[in-house]
């Protein structure tokens, strides 16, 4: 008679953890709930063109940029595959917008945050991620940031949160209020209510990853452009089909580009791409600032002039109907950068000859050669 073998039971069921873990994701979608939807805002253009340029307006979420939509789906994705736990600390390699709202839902579930960042990191941002309980880990040499963020998890067991690989899985892309279903939802009362384009800047590539699932799920036919600065290797990797493109300059367009493909950064989504030039970027948000009285991040002038060209090919070919693109931050955090002259001459940028096209354009009906 053969010995009868026994159940082998490990229980690990924590009622203690859990009752927090219950807790942190209340208070995280709490705040989805209580800060509500961001403004979809009208960019003026001439009535005779037949044409809605939109604005969506996320610097007006409560850390003040789109990355706060990518936090909170970080921070939900993380908490609900148990990775992030009491008193561990979460850990990011970012000096820019995504630290500054990872350190704030930190915050919100009282849980440490460090942002591994560049030395060079300007005092401005470390103090907004300082300001939401965050702490700043300096490396002298970028390109170390994510094997530091993995060690100092390992070394304090806490999670790195590791954006770019994650960005574009965290976020459900088929509805649950994401930035697509709100933009439509938005949109259902204007004249044109299925855009023609949506232009998305990419980072990690999760938002224009999100909107372009989403389009296709509902069977829209809008169309996916992603605009990218100079120095990053996007374009490059998209055009080539080349998932090892790579650069050796970071962009001087502050929360997108990149100098390696990022895993979120999904090519097969996306529709088209332009390469639009750093001065282009910047004067296009100089330009928003006048048209509408908003000041924002060089991020949404790579979008806005992305849009503006879709807009002149709408024009020359007679078409009516609707174009979307993104406000990312707000420009106050760049009043030493995108709005100084003093930095613009010491980059050796001239922004001159790419406002004289936008204004041009906005004056004539046609984008010159």
């Amino acid at each position: 008679m053969t010995e009868r073998q026994q159940t082998i039971d490990v229980n690990r069921a924590d009622p203690e953890y859990r009752a927090w873990l219950k807790e942190a994701v209340r208070k995280v979608q709490a705040d989805a709930n209580r800060s509500a939807d961001t403004h979809l805002l009208l960019f003026p253009l001439p009535e005779r063109w037949g044409i809605d340029l939109y604005l969506k307006d996320e610097s007006t979420h409560p850390t003040g940029s789109l990355k706060h939509r990518l936090a909170r789906s970080l921070f939900l994705y993380g908490l609900c595959n148990g990775w992030i736990r009491p008193g561990k600390p979460v850990i990011e390699a970012s000096s820019g917008s995504t630290a500054v709202s990872e350190a704030y839902f930190a915050k919100l579930i009282g849980v440490p945050f460090i942002a591994v960042m560049p030395r060079t990191t300007s005092p401005e941002k470390c103090r907004l991620i300082e300001f939401h309980g965050g702490r700043c880990h300096f490396v002298d040499d970028s390109r170390r940031m994510y094997e530091e963020s993995a060690n100092l998890a390992a070394e304090t067991g806490g999670h790195y949160m590791d954006q770019f690989t994650y960005a574009e899985r965290a976020t459900d892309w088929r509805g649950n209020n994401n930035i697509a279903e709100s933009i439509y939802q938005q949109l259902r009362l204007e004249r044109y209510p299925e855009p023609a384009w949506i232009v998305a800047t990419a980072g990690t590539g999760g938002t224009s990853a999100t909107i372009a699932r989403y389009v296709r799920y509902t069977q829209y036919d809008t169309m996916i452009c992603v605009p990218d600065p100079e120095n990053s290797c996007f374009f490059d990797g998209w055009t080539r089909r080349d998932p090892q493109a790579c650069g050796e300059r970071g962009s001087r367009i502050e929360g997108i580009g990149r100098p390696r493909m990022e895993p979120s950064f999904v090519t097969g989504a996306i529709d088209r791409m332009m390469k639009v030039p750093d001065a282009a970027s910047i004067a296009a948000v100089r330009l928003l600032e006048r048209n509408i009285g908003r000041k924002a991040g060089g991020s949404t002038g790579t979008g806005l002039w992305s849009a503006l060209k879709i807009v002149s090919e709408m024009v020359a070919e007679g078409h009516k109907g609707s174009v979307v693109t993104l406000i990312c931050d707000p420009g106050e955090r760049y009043l030493d950068k995108y709005y100084s002259d003093d930095w613009l001459a010491a980059q050796g940028i001239d922004i001159a000859p790419y406002t004289a096209t936008i204004e041009h354009f906005l004056r004539t009906g046609t984008w010159p050669a």
